[in-house]
């Protein structure tokens, strides 16, 4: 069976992708509501232990392996001519219904516990990580496919322009959904009574649930052409005759540079989101902030990101290469961890406020290299298979993020208890911020290993005898 040579896909252009990017959008915005504001409430209204709170939040990473079955189901098996588009529907579809469904149980949960009724909070926690693997699955059905559709829409030299624009539009969500959370909530200050709290969530969590699923057909629709209108030699036509898994298989693990590059993924994401569980609870407890106030903290982090998205997309990628640039974000993600846990000495909220704006911007900087070379690191006859590998690195860390950082900080204050040290609101969040740092570090390390150069020749090699052996 033959295959057509590839034709440079047609530019996206600026307004097309800003609207591919409303998806991103859309997933930034239920992003801070699930890492933001479901962290605090579970851990300060409803005093939930930070280890239930991280590991239920990590189960929607630990089912992160589909990520690579899913992009190679999008690439291999299309519906209605299109191998994208109706894999990232129907998974908003079902991520939207199960993050309305989180609101009743999380808080029935909370009962449960207050009551110490057994079996039945076994059973309820259990569901409770159930849901949060379901809605994993479905975050991993939509977003692999829509990665491998920048892919698919992009050029090399398009490439770090559009990565930095539609993943702004993901800190443009992030931002938007802190301030809605603050807009929307902000009678609840103050207010910790769950039966006054569930009905309002409840409420919120719909009106973005149904926004999310609009703003996601807008911003796919007519986005990849159906198998009529492609031209011949395109990636589409490429996949019509796609590889198999096990095809697949043999090409992503052809290289070296795959681990390596997938162990940075894994450490450089771990860097950014080890704090995740307890950043809230750092505001709340640390600095005396209410809840509208920490949420506020995300808004900030994310104009910072949306800084650094931008720079790094526009200026200093195109200036000092994709490397260089995911070395100087790793740089900066470290100072800022540093500062982070320095100014809980300081204690004042402008002073956590302006060290959030500066970790954004590292964020920013290292997220758009970052992403550039995941891409680049992808071949277009298995763009979603090697998309769910890279996908599987990041959601790997932060489920270990989840787990790590509420599970630090309980062992810290349980330390603190042991030890008999001064009793402390602020020493478990050093910590885990110091080890946090730490991290970046390692990530440094395994960036200073990738070789771009040697991953193609790898897997260029391989997908010729690959492709060989199927002619033959």
């Amino acid at each position: 069976m033959s295959r057509a040579l590839a034709v440079q896909p047609t530019p996206l252009g600026l307004v097309n992708t800003l609207r591919l990017g409303l998806f991103q959008g859309c997933l930034g915005c239920l992003a801070v509501i699930f890492a933001g504001l479901l962290n605090r409430v579970m851990l300060s209204e409803l005093n939930f232990p930070g280890l239930l709170v991280g590991g239920a939040l990590a189960f929607e990473q630990f089912v992160a392996p589909s990520r690579v079955l899913f992009g190679q189901i999008s690439d291999a098996h299309p519906w209605a001519g299109r191998h994208r588009i109706p894999y990232i529907w129907l998974g908003t579809a079902l991520f939207c219904a199960l993050a309305v469904l989180s609101i009743p149980l999380i808080f029935h949960v909370g009962r449960l516990l207050e009551a110490g009724s057994q079996p039945e909070l076994a059973l309820a926690i259990s569901g409770l990580c159930g849901l949060f693997s379901l809605y994993g699955l479905a975050i991993s059905l939509a977003s692999t496919p829509y990665l491998a559709l920048v892919i698919d829409r992009t050029s090399e030299a398009e490439r770090p322009r559009a990565v930095g624009l539609i993943w702004c539009m993901l800190t443009v969500g992030i931002v938007i959904g802190a301030i809605s959370i603050n807009l929307s909530l902000r009678g609840l200050d103050g207010v910790t009574d769950p039966a006054q709290l569930e009905p309002v969530l409840l409420a919120f969590m719909v009106r973005v649930a149904l926004v999310v699923l609009a703003l996601t057909v807008v911003a796919t629709v007519g986005a990849e052409p159906g198998a009529q209108q492609q031209a011949p030699g395109s990636a589409g036509q490429r996949r019509d005759d796609a590889l198999t898994l096990a095809q697949a298989w043999s090409l992503i693990t052809s290289s070296r540079q795959v681990l390596v590059f997938f162990g940075f993924l894994v450490m450089f994401t771990l860097a950014l989101f080890l704090q995740d569980p307890i950043l809230e609870s750092y505001g709340a407890d640390v600095f005396g902030m209410p809840i509208a106030a920490t949420a506020s903290l995300n808004a900030v982090w994310g104009i910072g990101t949306l800084a650094g998205l931008l720079l790094a997309g526009l200026w200093i990628v195109p200036r000092l290469g994709k490397l260089a640039t995911a070395r100087l974000g790793c740089q900066l993600i470290l100072t800022s961890l540093v500062l982070l846990a320095l100014a809980g000495l300081v204690a004042k909220v402008p002073v956590l406020q302006v060290v959030m704006l500066l970790f954004g911007l590292a964020a920013g900087i290292g997220t758009n290299s970052a992403l550039v070379l995941m891409l680049d690191l992808t071949l277009p006859e298995a763009a979603g298979t090697f998309v769910g590998v890279w996908g599987l690195a990041q959601a790997l860390s932060r489920a270990l993020g989840k787990i790590l950082g509420g599970g630090l900080f309980d062992m810290a204050r349980a330390l603190q208890s042991i030890l008999h040290l001064p009793e402390s609101t602020y020493l478990p969040y050093a910590l885990v911020f110091s080890l946090e740092a730490l991290v970046a570090l390692a990530a440094l390390e395994l960036l200073g290993r990738v070789n771009l150069r040697q991953f193609r020749e790898d897997t260029g090699r391989s997908l010729t005898k690959v492709l060989a052996l199927e002619l033959g």
